[in-house]
């Protein structure tokens, strides 16, 4: 991944800090060009990494979230409503909404155990680690 990456909003290029560049590495994030696309914060602890993703407006029956090969993908598709009420209004744009978010996941993380949890408006992954991907002490036997 280049350490360019465009800014959403306008196209203008910024160049990510250190911490930013890590993270990049890791998680290659690639959003969907043209969609509102939510705003996640991801933390390494000992035995998991946290995703955590801002997805106000939103049920949890919204949100799916899938594993395929080595790619984390959040997405979501909130359909237009179908009763149509066009009286009355000045401005309507609340319509439908779409966004996919995809993320390469480090080599250490177990795919039989990502939890997902959704409350408040934040989508929460817990990526757990493998256990062999651990630190572990290796015993020094005298000869």
């Amino acid at each position: 991944m280049n350490y360019l990456v465009r800014n959403m909003r306008n196209g203008t290029p910024s160049i990510l800090g250190d911490f930013d560049r890590y993270f990049a590495r890791l998680f290659d994030d690639t959003p969907s060009l043209g969609s509102r696309v939510p705003a996640v914060d991801v933390q390494e602890l000992d035995d998991r990494y946290v995703l955590e993703a801002d997805l106000p407006g939103m049920t949890q029956k919204e949100i799916d979230v899938k594993v395929e090969d080595n790619l984390l993908t959040i997405s979501s598709e909130k359909k237009a409503e179908t009763e149509q009420k066009p009286e009355g209004y000045i401005v309507r744009e609340r319509r439908a909404s779409s966004f996919r978010r995809s993320f390469v996941l480090p080599k250490d993380v177990d795919h039989d155990k990502i939890e997902a949890h959704f409350r408040n408006g934040i989508l929460r992954l817990e990526l757990h680690k493998s256990p062999e991907a651990k630190p572990r002490a290796i015993e020094v036997k005298a000869e």
